[in-house]
């Protein structure tokens, strides 16, 4: 999986939260001032060659709909950013973000509930 630019990670979470797209419904979702739509269009069309986009043709007009979920590129991205920033220790990362944020113990504790929680009801499903 490739790392995106700026640009394309925010095409690609309009995506992740509207799902199926055409280009010219995702422009008119963006604030103004829109950006043009050959940019836009370009930006779609390296995502699709990246493989993050996938399209369905209707004639000349394609529905672009993602190919990664949003989870899938969170997971690449934490990795890099362990692996780039804090050499691979997921332990200097939540340290990182425990004194970065001044985090209590009972917050903590919450965290801890509700991640053994989430890997409870993963073992279910």
């Amino acid at each position: 999986m490739q790392k995106l630019t700026r640009a394309e990670e925010e095409v690609m979470q309009m995506f992740w939260d509207r799902g199926p797209s055409l280009v010219s419904a995702l422009i008119d979702s963006m604030p103004e001032p829109r950006p043009p739509h050959s940019s836009v269009s370009s930006i779609v069309r390296i995502l699709e060659k990246k493989g993050f986009l996938r399209y369905k043709a209707y004639g000349k007009t394609y529905e672009y709909y993602p190919s990664i979920s949003k989870k899938e590129y969170s997971k690449f991205s934490l990795s890099r950013l362990v692996s780039n920033y804090f050499e691979g220790s997921v332990n200097s990362l939540v340290t990182f973000l425990i004194e970065e944020n001044d985090i209590t113990l009972s917050e903590l504790e919450k965290i801890k509930r509700q991640v053994d929680q989430d890997s409870q009801n993963e073992k279910v499903n």
